[in-house]
């Protein structure tokens, strides 16, 4: 295993760390899709979702948070994304599963390979359920590839519980994704 960086404190990204933190999710995304996905499907998510210009949008649009720890060099370990509101349109599946209203998406949390068992992971996810319950949300909910154990277990030390499965689009796939949930506030521990 290789030694993890030393990080900073986890800090809300800025526009010139757009175009690391894309590199940092084409090169850690694969790693969250189940065996068999080709890298052809992996590189079309990546291009669409996870672009220099998707993370330039999120850092600038106030309804969205992207958080992050850099190392000494500047460079993006890991990071978070998380989207204030309820679910739009589009996810008619995790919307029928919600029960905890204000609520936000954890929509990406990712490390860099040598950064996972670094305690990274958690200091990112704690971050953003912090600014969660500073925004008065109730509750916080995810997706994560029904066949990442590692990933549903990380969550569920976090706090978060199983509500039930969603459809997920990776490149020219559909995968079935677990939707998970937490509640903010009301005495729940924000560090899991």
């Amino acid at each position: 295993m290789t030694t993890p960086r030393p990080t900073g404190p986890v800090i809300r990204a800025t526009p010139d760390l757009a175009e690391p933190l894309s590199a940092l999710a084409a090169a850690t995304f694969g790693a969250a899709c189940p065996p068999g996905t080709t890298q052809a499907n992996i590189d079309a998510f990546v291009a669409e979702h996870l672009s220099a210009d998707a993370f330039r949008a999120w850092i600038a649009d106030p309804a969205v948070a992207v958080l992050t720890a850099v190392d000494p060099a500047g460079l993006p370990v890991g990071y978070v994304v998380v989207l204030d509101g309820e679910p739009d349109a589009a996810h008619t599946e995790e919307t029928a599963l919600i029960t905890l209203h204000p609520t936000c998406e954890l929509s990406k949390c990712y490390v860099a390979a040598e950064q996972r068992g670094s305690g990274l992971a958690r200091r990112l996810v704690a971050a953003a359920l912090t600014r969660a319950a500073r925004q008065g949300r109730r509750g916080m909910w995810l997706g994560t590839n029904g066949e990442n154990a590692r990933a549903q277990h990380f969550y569920r030390k976090m706090g978060f519980k199983e509500l039930g499965p969603r459809h997920f689009r990776v490149g020219a796939v559909v995968h079935e994704d677990l939707v998970m949930e937490r509640a903010i506030g009301d005495g729940a521990a924000l560090g899991g």
